[in-house]
């Protein structure tokens, strides 16, 4: 993708398709690769291409004094708005280092997709889950700890009850964690926000990369 015009704009955009392409073939020979180019803003082109896709992942590099701190603009509205689960990866971040899947849990919708996407990630990959559930007291959060429980059994996954802050609880959970998995706003988010404090803060500052289930992830495209 690219935002210039001009035959020089041209060849770098060419070579580094290639060069994208040829590292994801070493990383895993048996998925097959396609490279396209495509012109236009990285997040409007990669919104559009959310609405037939499985999964975006997108890496950022972020210059500055907050370098490895801070998420661009791009990767918070793709968290926001596309029409499918986004993984962040962000400077620093070594996909393979941790040991298990965090997933983040306090009843919304988009929590509940999280815990599957979590769930299934953890069993292709072999890995043990670890389900952070924070709620807040009302009187249904007996129910929902009750399916979240069976869900957790269900998916050979740890579940961690836990009361305080989210974020920093979630901080503290995936510490060693190969990927941390959050849905995009939870039940106590203002209406029409469509990426939460929560969210925001783990793509910021999660020591791993984020998964995010956006909230038109969940909405039935018909």
């Amino acid at each position: 993708m690219r935002t210039g015009d001009g035959p020089e704009q041209g060849r770098s955009a060419r070579l580094g398709r290639a060069n994208a392409d040829d590292l994801a073939r070493k990383c895993e020979p048996r998925v097959p690769v396609t490279g396209r180019h495509v012109d236009g803003f990285p997040s409007a082109v990669l919104l559009a291409e959310s609405a037939t896709a499985g999964l975006i992942v997108i890496g950022l590099w972020v210059t500055g004094r907050l370098l490895g701190l801070l998420v661009s603009s791009a990767g918070v509205e793709l968290s926001a708005n596309a029409q499918c689960p986004v993984v962040v990866v962000r400077p620093g971040d070594d996909a393979l280092a941790g040991s298990r899947v965090v997933i983040g849990y306090d009843g919304s919708p988009a929590a509940g997709a999280a815990v599957d996407f979590g769930l299934a990630y953890a069993d292709r990959h072999d890995l043990p889950a670890r389900i952070v559930a924070v709620l807040d007291g009302e009187d249904d959060d007996h129910d929902l700890l009750a399916g979240i429980r069976a869900h957790a059994q269900a998916g050979r996954a740890e579940l961690i009850e836990a009361d305080g802050h989210p974020s920093e609880l979630l901080l503290e959970w995936s510490a060693d964690a190969q990927l941390l998995v959050v849905g995009s706003r939870g039940r106590g988010g203002f209406a029409g926000l469509l990426l939460g404090s929560v969210s925001q803060t783990m793509l910021h500052q999660a020591p791993c990369p984020v998964a995010v289930i956006p909230q038109a992830a969940l909405e039935d495209p018909a």
